[in-house]
């Protein structure tokens, strides 16, 4: 009872109001008719808060999410399947499902009646435009009268994660240098057809194919000889994002970052798909290998949550990459830099490995001066040689750009960006 008297609404309090109102007016004026109302007024919002109060309705609640996995933008299905396990009917029921800020309004339904052992189902859609993980409910329901007197919550613990994930664009087919790293006993940087065997030979042993026996090798050592199997070679690739504060700029969906992290989950996807074995890295801390089956969501979840550290240094990255480092190809998506930093990204270059790096002009996301401008030009050139002096092949990248239009460039190298490059040298040499 007490618990109903606390869910009057404003409408039940408002009868009490009446109810005293009318009963003190009574006795004032001596109006018997008038106390009767005064008694029907108070009785009502006492019998709401009653029958309310003692209801103990068994409830079970589902919730699914479909997909429970969407890119920026799209949208997701959320079914709720809420089902009277009591076998008293319910009266009405409101129900209110929680959500962040960045899916949009909570979701508010009316559900007039639920029988015993009955159960329905009511759906909604949400959307976000903003990448992250995202917690779906508690779902909360309100059990009330008939005439809205009284009114009680109750939340169901249990909440469902909604993950949204950079878009990924497709990417043209290109073939990029230096992307195979081997695997087996022969570090030969031959890479004929996928799994075809070398010339290194061993003894027969019993069980072998004798389709493989290497004639000239037996009669040389009058033993019979076998070709022995390799390991096929296999590509490797590593991408690297950047994720220092202060080399991105703009804010929301269209700051610099967000097409980084974008960039970085299409060239991933893409690159899984074309069979490399891929791993991936940040300025943030996240090492992630996806060689296994499903990679592809352990890359995308971990992007879809990745953010800007304000403590990201280019040298931590460096190490963090040598850790591990096995040859192949690195790409890295990269925000500002100075030429300090971007000689330092020449250490990534041990071990024979191929690094393509996409260098973001973070300023063409903002609104400069002339000279302002003019400046960030200068800097961004002069990093970008630096690069290239290193042995980076070296894409540029301005607000609007298109990765698919770009991503050839990774192929061809410095094409594109050379003249850029060459130009910032000429005016670094006058400067001098």
């Amino acid at each position: 009872m007490r618990a109903g008297l606390r869910g009057l609404t404003t409408r039940g309090r408002s009868f009490l109001a009446a109810a005293v109102a009318a009963a003190i007016s009574a006795g004032i004026l001596g109006e018997k008719d008038l106390l009767r109302v005064a008694v029907l007024l108070g009785i009502l919002p006492l019998l709401a808060a009653a029958y309310v109060g003692r209801s103990r309705y068994k409830l079970a609640c589902n919730r699914s999410l479909d997909p429970h996995r969407v890119p920026v933008g799209a949208n997701s299905r959320v079914v709720l399947r809420l089902q009277n396990l009591s076998r008293l009917p319910t009266g009405t029921l409101l129900l209110e499902d929680r959500l962040p800020y960045a899916l949009g309004s909570r979701p508010r339904v009316v559900l007039e009646r639920l029988g015993a052992h009955q159960a329905s189902s009511v759906a909604y859609t949400v959307r976000a435009d903003v990448r992250g993980r995202y917690d779906v409910g508690p779902l909360v329901v309100r059990m009330t009268d008939p005439f809205g007197l009284c009114e009680l919550s109750r939340a169901f613990p249990s909440t469902d994660h909604l993950t949204v994930i950079p878009q990924v664009t497709p990417l043209p087919s290109v073939r990029l240098p230096g992307e195979y790293a081997g695997s087996g006993d022969s570090r030969a940087r031959s890479v004929a057809v996928h799994g075809e065997d070398d010339a290194a030979t061993r003894e027969y042993r019993r069980g072998d194919d004798l389709r493989r026996v290497h004639w000239k090798s037996t009669a040389r050592t009058g033993e019979l000889m076998v070709r022995r199997e390799e390991q096929p070679w296999e590509s490797r690739a590593t991408v690297v994002l950047d994720t220092r504060a202060y080399g991105h700029r703009g804010d929301g969906p269209t700051a610099s970052f967000e097409w980084a992290v974008s960039a970085a989950a299409s060239i991933a996807v893409h690159l899984r798909q074309a069979g490399y074995k891929l791993r991936l890295v940040t300025g943030s801390g996240v090492d992630v290998d996806a060689s296994e089956a499903g990679g592809d969501g352990a890359l995308l979840d971990h992007l879809a949550e990745v953010r800007l550290d304000q403590r990201a240094e280019v040298t931590g990255l460096v190490q963090r990459v040598r850790q591990r480092a096995d040859g192949g190809l690195i790409i890295g998506l990269f925000g500002a830099v100075t030429v300090a930093e971007a000689e330092l990204l020449a250490g990534l270059r041990g071990n024979g490995a191929t690094c393509v790096g996409f260098l973001l002009d973070s300023s063409t996301w903002l609104s400069l001066p002339e000279k302002a401008r003019a400046e960030a030009e200068h800097a961004h050139g002069a990093a970008a040689l630096a690069m290239l002096h290193s042995g980076w092949r070296v894409v540029g990248v301005d607000h609007g750009s298109r990765l698919p239009a770009l991503w050839p460039q990774a192929g061809r190298g410095s094409q594109g960006f050379a003249l850029r490059a060459a130009l910032a040298e000429t005016v670094a040499g006058g400067v001098r």
